[in-house]
C-alpha cells in the first residue's frame, strides 16, 4: 500500500509534517512504514521558464539557442530538443541548481546531477530544460509529457514560479506494511483517519452527496444475485452521454504517485476510488450487456473466458462470475472481459461496486491463475457498507469533471444488511490487563478519534463494519494502548496464579535428547519439513511402501518442496553430503523434527505430527559408537529396564548386515545402522556413514526423571571370567539376557571385554569373555553361593549351543 503525503493531507486540514516524523509516529501506533520516498529529492532550483526567441546554433544544425524568461532574468539556454517553440512554458534548471536525471529512461542517479554554466560548440548555456525522464519520471506516469523532448507546462505558468510545486512534485510517498486484519487501511481514507488520530487532528473524508438525473436506473437495467453467500451485496448505478478525456492533473498526480498509470478520466476514477475508499469497482459497457441485464452466478465446468488481458481462462463451478442475459462478462472482484470492456465509442456505461467473499476471490484468483489489485482487496474481505459510498463517490466525479450524465438511483442488492458490533466498554480491566491507570474519558477520546462511538446508556462502544479486526476487551485496550503509546505504558509485575515455571515433560525429554547428542561430539542441524517425492528413490523405498502416502502441499514453492516428509533421512543425509564435500572430517550432526503421517488419503484429519530424534555422523566410529550414544540417551532419560536390538530391520535405505531396530519393553522405538552404500552414493558421502532415528512419542512413555539411590556396599564384590565358544547367530544380548534373568539378586554387573573370530575358532563360531560381578548387600558370599549361580547362568548358555573354552 503507498500513498503520496498531499492526498493524505485533502483529508487533514493544517497538517505539517516532515516525513521521517510521519514515519516514526505512524509506525509507533501501528500503521508501520516501510519506507518513504521523495520525490522532490534531487530537484533543486527548478522554475518555469518562457521561451522568448529561438535562433539556430551557427555552428551545429541539431543545437539551437533559447532566450528564456525566468522570472527576474531572462537566461541563454542551447539545446538539442526539436518539440519547444517561442511562446511555450518548460521547467528550467537554473545553474547550480539539479535534476535527477535518467533522460530517456537511464538509470537515475542517486545523488542526483549538478547543472552548471558552460558552452556548447562556442556558445555559453546558462541552465537547462527538463524532460520529464530528467525530472526523475516517465510518460507513463506523465501522459501528457512527449516521449523524447522538453516537458510543456500549462500556458499560465508565470516565469520564475516553483516548477518543482506546480508538477505536484513537493511530496513524499510512503510504503505501509498493513496486516490483512486492517482492511480499513488498503485505503487512503483508511491512512489518513489513522494519521489524523495519531497526530492528533481532526479528519475530514471528502463529503459525498448522491447525484443523478431525475431518470431512475431500474427501467434501463435489472441485477440478479443468485449466490448470496458469495456476494453479499451488489451495487449498480448508470451514467450515459460519455465524454472520455484525459483526467485533470491532481488527479493524474495521484494516482502516479501510488504507480497508477493514468488513462482517461472514466478509468481514472475507478481507480482513484479503487485507492480513496479500498473498493475495487468496475464498468461495463451498457450497449454490449445482453438484455441489458447482470447476473451474478458461478460458472459452469469447463466453461472458458477471456478476460481484459486477452488471456483465455479456464473456470469451474467454485469461481463467481458476472454474466449478462446470454453469457459471462466479468470475472467477480478479478477481471472484467473483453467481450464488456469500455472502448472509446462507449456512450452509456454500468458501474458496478459489490463486496464478494475473501476466501472465495482468493481461491479464484489462483485457480485462474490471475491476481489483480483488485483481487488482492476482495481476499482481505472488504465491508459491504463500503460500496455505496464508493459507488456515489465515483459518480460525483463524473459529474464535476463532467465525464457524463449520472442516471439518478441505484440498484442495491443487500438481502442481509451488516450491524454495527458492539463491545462492553470495560476501563477497568482495559487497565488491569496493561498495567496503566487511564482515566475513562482518555480512553473515549481515543475511541472517537477512530469514529468508534459510545453508548453511554448500555456502556458499549460501537464498533463500525469497516473495523472488522475488533472483536473484545483486549482488542479494545490495544487501540487504547497505541495511542496512549507503548513506551509509556509502566513496566508492571504479572499478577496471576502461581505456577511452576516448568516446560512442558515432553520438552523436558527432547532437551534431554539435544543435551546428550551435544555432550557425545553432535551439533544440531535443522532441515525443511518440505521434500521432493524423488526423495523416496534416493532412498531406495518400495514402490508400495506407506511411507510414500504423503501430506501434499496445495501450494508448494515447487517440485523439490511439494510434499511433507515421512522420514528425517533425507535431511540429515544432505547435511552430511554438505559436509562431506566440503572437506569436513569427523562430522556429527542432530535433529529433532517432526515427520507427518496421514491418517487417510484423501485426508480427512490432521496428519500424526511425530518427533524424531535423529543423529547422523561419518568419520572417526562405527556402528557400536552410535549404539553408544543412543543407551546413553535411554540411561539420562531413566529407560533402565533391558532393551535389545533386532538385526533384521528391514529398512532398505540401511546395510542389510549392519542394522538393526531398538525395542524396548516389546516396542519398536526406532532403528539404528550403516547407510547403505547404494544410498550414500545418491547423497555423495564418499565413506561410510552411520544414522540413528529414534520416535519420541514412542519413547517418552518409558521415560523417567526418578532415581532412587542406594548405599555405598560394605561387602567387597567378586568376579568370574567366562569365556566361551558361540554359534555366529548367536547375538551377545541373548547372553546377556540369560546372564541377567540367572544371576539373581547377587549379580551386580557383567562386561563384554573380548570378542573373537579367527583360524583357531572352529568355523562358523566366534570367542566371546566376559568378566561377571557378584556382591551381596548385607553379607560377604560364600563359594558355594557363587558356584550355584554360575552353574545356572552355564546351564541356560548351553541351551543357546554354547561351549566354554578350556
Amino acid at each position: 500500500m503507498n500513498t503520496p503525503l498531499s492526498w493524505i493531507k485533502a483529508y487533514i486540514p493544517d497538517f505539517h509534517v516532515e516525513p521521517q516524523e510521519y514515519t516514526d509516529a505512524m509506525t509507533l501506533t501501528g500503521t508501520k512504514v516501510e519506507g518513504y520516498e521523495c520525490l522532490d529529492k534531487n530537484l533543486k532550483k527548478i522554475v518555469v521558464g518562457n521561451i522568448l526567441s529561438i535562433e539556430r546554433h551557427p555552428d551545429a544544425d541539431k543545437l539551437i539557442v533559447c532566450q528564456v524568461n525566468v522570472g527576474e532574468e531572462t537566461v541563454q539556454i542551447v539545446t538539442g530538443a526539436s518539440n519547444v517553440k517561442e511562446g511555450d512554458n518548460v521547467p528550467v534548471v537554473l545553474a547550480g541548481g539539479m535534476v535527477a536525471g535518467g533522460h530517456d529512461g537511464g538509470p537515475l542517479p542517486k545523488d542526483g546531477v549538478k547543472i552548471k554554466k558552460g558552452k556548447l560548440r562556442g556558445i555559453e548555456s546558462c541552465g537547462m530544460m527538463c524532460s520529464i525522464e530528467e525530472l526523475g519520471f516517465t510518460s507513463e506516469l506523465y501522459p501528457d509529457a512527449p516521449e523524447s523532448g522538453i516537458y510543456i507546462l500549462k500556458t499560465d505558468a508565470k516565469p520564475g514560479e516553483d516548477a518543482v510545486a506546480l508538477l505536484g512534485l513537493h511530496d513524499s510517498v510512503f510504503e505501509y506494511e498493513i496486516t490483512s486484519n486492517r482492511v480499513d487501511c488498503y485505503s487512503v481514507l483508511g491512512i489518513a483517519r489513522e494519521a489524523a488520530a495519531t497526530f492528533h487532528k481532526s479528519f475530514h473524508p471528502p463529503v459525498v452527496t448522491p447525484v443523478g438525473n431525475k431518470e431512475d436506473v431500474h427501467d434501463y437495467l435489472k441485477v440478479t444475485v443468485n449466490d448470496g453467500q458469495l456476494c453479499p451485496r451488489y451495487c449498480a448505478r448508470m451514467v450515459k452521454n460519455i465524454k472520455l478525456a484525459p483526467s485533470p492533473a491532481w488527479m493524474q498526480r495521484r494516482l502516479a504517485a501510488c504507480g497508477i498509470r493514468p488513462i482517461n478520466n472514466i478509468v481514472d476514477i475507478t481507480n482513484y476510488v479503487m485507492e480513496e475508499y479500498g473498493q475495487p469497482m468496475h464498468a461495463f459497457d451498457y450497449d454490449q450487456l445482453s438484455n441489458h441485464e447482470i447476473i451474478v452466478e458461478c460458472a459452469k465446468d469447463g466453461e472458458t473466458f477471456q478476460t481484459l488481458d486477452g488471456q483465455n481462462r479456464n473456470l469451474n463451478h467454485s469461481i463467481l462470475m458476472i454474466k449478462d442475459g446470454e453469457k459471462s462478462i466479468g470475472i467477480a472482484g478479478i477481471m472484467g472481459g473483453e467481450n464488456s470492456k469500455i472502448t472509446d465509442e462507449i456512450k452509456t456505461m454500468v458501474f458496478e461496486s459489490a463486496c464478494f467473499d475473501g476466501t472465495n476471490i482468493r481461491l479464484s484468483s489462483k485457480k485462474v491463475g490471475l491476481r489483480t489489485d483488485a483481487s488482492g482487496k476482495f481476499e482481505k474481505g472488504l465491508d459491504p457498507n463500503n460500496a455505496e459510498d464508493a459507488i456515489n463517490r465515483a459518480c460525483q466525479l463524473i459529474e464535476e469533471l463532467g465525464a457524463g450524465e449520472v442516471v439518478g438511483g441505484m440498484i442495491d442488492v443487500y438481502p442481509e444488511k451488516r450491524e454495527a458490533k458492539r463491545i462492553p466498554f470495560e476501563p477497568e480491566k482495559m487497565n488491569r490487563l496493561l498495567g496503566t491507570n487511564i482515566q475513562p474519558e482518555t480512553m473515549l477520546e481515543y475511541y472517537k478519534k477512530l469514529d468508534l462511538s459510545y453508548d453511554p446508556e448500555k456502556k458499549e462502544v460501537v464498533i463500525p463494519t469497516f473495523r472488522q479486526d475488533l472483536a473484545c476487551m483486549a482488542d479494545m485496550a490495544e487501540e487504547v494502548a497505541r495511542f496512549f503509546g507503548y513506551d509509556k505504558i509502566p513496566v508492571t509485575l504479572p499478577t496471576g496464579e502461581a505456577t511452576t515455571g516448568k516446560i512442558s515433560y515432553k520438552l523436558r525429554i527432547e532437551e534431554l535428547a539435544g543435551e546428550v547428542a551435544e555432550f557425545c561430539g553432535f551439533s544440531q542441524g535443522m532441515t525443511y519439513s518440505f521434500e521432493s517425492p524423488k526423495v523416496f528413490d534416493r532412498l531406495l523405498i518400495p514402490a508400495d511402501s506407506p511411507l510414500r502416502k504423503t501430506v501434499n502441499i496445495l501450494n508448494p514453492l515447487g517440485e523439490d518442496f511439494s510434499i511433507m516428509r515421512t522420514l528425517p533421512l533425507h535431511g540429515m543425509l544432505n547435511s552430511l553430503s554438505t559436509n562431506y564435500n566440503r572437506r569436513n572430517k569427523n562430522v556429527r550432526l542432530y535433529e529433532l523434527a517432526n515427520i507427518y503421517l496421514p491418517k487417510a488419503l484423501p485426508m480427512t484429519e490432521l496428519p500424526d505430527e511425530r518427533m524424531q530424534f535423529t543423529l547422523g555422523f561419518y568419520g572417526d566410529g562405527d556402528f557400536f559408537d552410535m549404539k553408544g550414544v543412543v543407551e546413553e540417551f535411554f540411561e539420562k532419560a531413566g529407560m533402565r529396564k533391558k532393551h535389545h536390538y533386532d538385526p533384521n530391520g528391514g529398512k532398505p535405505f540401511l546395510h542389510p548386515g549392519r542394522q538393526s531396530n531398538i525395542i524396548y519393553e516389546g516396542t519398536t522405538v526406532g532403528y539404528l545402522g550403516e547407510v547403505h552404500p547404494d544410498v550414500a552414493d545418491q547423497y555423495k558421502i564418499g565413506e561410510r556413514a552411520y544414522i540413528a532415528v529414534i520416535d519420541m512419542p514412542s519413547v517418552i512413555p518409558y521415560t523417567g526423571f526418578d532415581r532412587k539411590y542406594t548405599e555405598i556396599a560394605k561387602y567387597p564384590a567378586v568376579t568370574r571370567d567366562i569365556s566361551m565358544v558361540v554359534p555366529k547367530e548367536i547375538l551377545v544380548g541373548q547372553i546377556e539376557e540369560i546372564i541377567e534373568q540367572r544371576g539373581g539378586k547377587i549379580l551386580e554387573d557383567y562386561q563384554l571385554f573380548d570378542l573373537y573370530e579367527g583360524s583357531q575358532i572352529k568355523k562358523g563360531f566366534k570367542s566371546v569373555a566376559y568378566t561377571i560381578s557378584f556382591r551381596s548387600a548385607d553379607h560377604t558370599l560364600e563359594e558355594q553361593e557363587i558356584v550355584t549361580v554360575m552353574n545356572k547362568i552355564l546351564n541356560g548358555l548351553q541351551g543357546l549351543d554354547i561351549e566354554l573354552r578350556a
